[in-house]
């Protein structure tokens, strides 16, 4: 069972890193209670990676300080700072067994071989590679190499796990399978991790709050659900899915509302009137739409539909793929309604 979150166990204070005259992030600030799963999410060079490193130490930073259970570590090496990590890449010794692999942290401490044989046979059950111990990282597919990986940082019982895009190199079946195992392993151990990755369904999945980068700013912090469903600015809107971003003109012609910003709707708050049905007050009057053409995802289809009440206004709607006559030809023309509840003003 998870403990009780200490508050700010993981503190950051003004962090800043530069490359030259390249500054990659300025005065972040955070704080991660004990047992948090957080998220560090955002587009390629938003410096997501840059900030695990300098966690790490990896990164030496050119300002801020980095705190952790109340111990200042900004200067500390990165094996003084009790952090374990997870690279993307594996970084495996390809001549040691997974077991020398996972043994390899501990022999560092100079312990004793029974430690070291009943720690690296208990974490080898634990991500559920036993039977492997003797094999070598080229007899192991990519998901059992990145267990071997995952095992390794964990078998030193670090204050924190770090890592970094893991699950990147994988197929999807593979990932979806591995990030629930990462995330069963980290409530188990109730262990304070940070995950890095670019894959919002990913970190939606996994995160108890997920922290969204976007040139080396954090833009918006919360939980999956509030990053989601309340995005503070377009970005967010945009990163965060497939929200239609509604021109302030458009808003008033649409639904009568007066705003200075652009508004967003998610794609799956706007349904087809279904006749003879009672809509609550907080559902829109009907709109007239046509269907400009139309994308099949499986359990959901993506229509791209032009709206009647306005010109050059281009909405995306996802319905639920419950039969096959819910499947509307281009041209069909559609009454839709509008949940005003979930309409989101966003600022630039």
């Amino acid at each position: 069972m998870n403990a009780i979150h200490k508050k700010n166990y993981v503190s950051v204070a003004k962090l800043t890193k530069r490359f030259g005259q390249n500054t990659v992030f300025e005065n972040i600030d955070f704080n991660i209670s004990q047992g948090e799963f957080i998220t560090l999410l955002g587009p390629s060079g938003c410096g997501k990676s840059t900030l695990l490193r300098s966690l790490a130490g990896l990164n030496p930073v050119d300002g801020g300080r980095i705190y952790v259970d109340g111990e200042d570590i900004t200067e500390q090496t990165p094996q003084e700072r009790g952090i374990g990590m997870v690279f993307q890449s594996y970084a495996l010794f390809p001549n040691m067994t997974v077991a020398g692999n996972i043994a390899f942290g501990l022999k560092m401490k100079k312990l004793e071989a029974k430690t070291i044989q009943k720690d690296v046979a208990n974490v080898i059950q634990l991500v559920d590679l036993s039977g492997k111990e003797n094999h070598y990282p080229h007899q192991l597919s990519g998901g059992q190499r990145q267990r071997v990986a995952l095992a390794r940082a964990l078998v030193v019982k670090p204050r924190i796990l770090l890592l970094d895009e893991p699950l990147s190199a994988l197929d999807a079946k593979i990932r979806k399978r591995l990030r629930q195992q990462i995330r069963d392993i980290q409530k188990e151990l109730n262990l304070t991790t940070v995950f890095v990755t670019h894959d919002q369904e990913e970190a939606m999945t996994m995160s108890d709050r997920i922290f969204l980068m976007n040139k080396g700013e954090i833009v918006q912090q919360g939980s999956p659900e509030e990053i989601y469903t309340q995005p503070g600015n377009e970005f967010v809107a945009e990163f965060m899915g497939q929200y239609n971003l509604i021109e302030a003109q458009q808003a008033k012609q649409l639904f009568n509302i007066d705003t200075v910003n652009k508004i967003a709707i998610r794609p799956e708050s706007i349904y087809v009137e279904e006749i003879g049905r009672h809509y609550p007050a907080h559902i829109s009057k009907p709109l007239q739409a046509t269907v400009l053409h139309q994308q099949l995802l499986g359990n959901v289809i993506r229509y791209s539909v032009g709206m009647e009440q306005c010109q050059d206004c281009q909405l995306t709607v996802d319905l639920l793929n419950r039969s096959s006559e819910r499947l509307f030809a281009q041209g069909h023309q559609l009454n839709l309604r509008f949940n005003l509840n979930e309409i989101q003003p966003v600022s630039a």
